[in-house]
């Protein structure tokens, strides 16, 4: 079992290796509550079921990141690239989602606040019309 230090180091350096990590451990739990993540290139890692409550995702890379069943509540999530990433069932309420790129993300199931409805329809581009 890595430390939470040696994982982070792994998702920073080579997501191949890290997914391959979790493969073979059969997706154990990853702790990485209140990771600095910011600017990383995890496009197409494997954090499912993560706990990344708190952790900080400025400006990460995401693009097609599999994030189902992730803890994001509290995780600063600005500028990050989340497009086509699969957020099914993630808690990201109290996440800081301004400027994320949203488009294609599946947020199916996903817990959000009240607050966070208008960043991520502006995230999509969607217009809401006046009737």
């Amino acid at each position: 079992m890595k430390t939470k230090k040696e994982l982070i180091q792994l998702l920073k350096t080579n997501v191949s290796e890290f997914n391959e990590y979790r493969y073979k451990t059969n997706y154990e739990y990853i702790n990485l509550r209140e990771a600095n993540l910011s600017e990383a290139n995890l496009s197409g890692a494997n954090l499912s079921e993560a706990n990344l409550s708190k952790a900080d995702l400025r400006e990460a890379n995401l693009y097609g990141a599999d994030l189902s069943g992730a803890n994001l509540y509290g995780a600063n999530l600005s500028g990050a690239d989340l497009r086509g990433a699969n957020l099914y069932g993630a808690d990201l309420s109290g996440a800081n989602l301004s400027e994320a790129n949203l488009s294609g993300a599946d947020l199916y199931g996903a817990t959000i606040s009240r607050s966070q409805i208008k960043t991520i329809i502006d995230s999509l581009n969607i217009k809401i019309g006046e009737e």
